[in-house]
């Protein structure tokens, strides 16, 4: 077990006071069987009226409504958590699901349909080239096994590059380009394996390990928030895979929301209301550290 904090500041800068609309935060983790929230922390300034809702995914969203005007806006948010992450258990995936192609569970198809259908245009079938491929380097039809050598080949064949901009580039864009960031990295994943008939999911949180971040041991994506993907297999569940770091299971990932498409993830989202020039741009800082182990009860 981990017991990490994590901190989370937003500045945006304008040139002249302006008004804010309402603004969508996503920072708070849901408790889980390997993730308990232990403390949170949240400043807004200017001073904004708060409300927390359940998204359609059941993802913790925080509302800030404004009522005064100011030149720097600033969401810092902070939370401690107890990470117990685990191996995949994937000798429990389904004897049926250990090869490909499969198919669902006509009783868990309804609830998986839309993470199973390809969302983005792909009109020359470039992405279903590109995992056939990938697939025929691999040499194997056995389900984690292709799942493991796409996972590997996004992370060997594209460059990664951090981006501050908002939006997510379309898988083709990310092909065409060669490069992207995680969240690109992330979306290519999910629309390669739904080519495959699978059913995948965008996750958006941080990265952690305080021996891998550094600068020698090839991890990138830390300092920002970061994207991954889930790929439900029967059996085992919904498994983590993150494309940018070549990182099968979670021990390095601390999830926040869960969505199917990267655009209801994103970590902070609104606009203000003045002049087109008056945004002077935005800076980000995340830092994840992990703090001594709580003592385990004895009782």
């Amino acid at each position: 077990m981990a017991r990490l904090k994590v901190s989370h500041k937003t500045v945006y800068r304008y040139s002249e006071p302006v008004a804010f609309s309402e603004h969508r935060f996503m920072c708070r983790p849901r408790d889980s069987h390997d993730l308990r929230l232990v403390d949170t922390g949240i400043s807004i300034n200017p001073p904004a009226k708060l409300r927390w809702i359940h998204d359609v995914f059941s993802n913790s969203v925080l509302i800030a409504s404004f009522e005064e005007q100011a030149s720097e806006l600033v969401f810092d948010s902070t939370f401690v958590a107890e990470h117990y992450p685990t191996t995949p258990d994937v000798d429990m995936i389904e004897t049926y699901a250990e090869r490909l192609p499969f198919s669902y569970d006509a009783s868990e198809i309804p609830d998986l349909a839309r993470c199973n259908e390809r969302q983005y245009r792909d009109p020359e079938h470039r992405v279903d080239a590109w995992v056939r491929n990938v697939c025929a380097d691999a040499g194997t039809d056995r389900t984690l096994d292709v799942l493991i050598a796409i996972t590997h080949a996004i992370k060997a064949q594209f460059a990664y590059e951090s981006r501050n901009e908002e939006g997510t580039r379309t898988p083709i864009e990310t092909l065409n380009l060669g490069s992207g960031s995680c969240r690109d990295f992330a979306l290519f994943m999910m629309e390669a394996v739904r080519s495959l008939g699978l059913a995948a999911r965008f996750v958006s949180g941080y990265l952690y390990d305080e021996s891998l971040l550094g600068a020698e041991s090839g991890m990138v994506g830390g300092g920002a928030s970061h994207a991954w993907v889930h790929v439900y297999l029967p059996g085992a569940g919904w498994l983590p895979f993150d494309p940018t770091n070549a990182i099968v299971g979670g021990r390095n990932l601390i999830r926040v929301a869960v969505v199917r498409d990267p655009s209801q993830a994103a970590p902070l989202t609104g606009s203000y209301i003045g002049s087109p020039d008056a945004f002077r741009g935005m800076t980000v800082e995340v830092k994840v550290t992990v703090e001594s182990a709580a003592p385990e009860n004895t009782a």
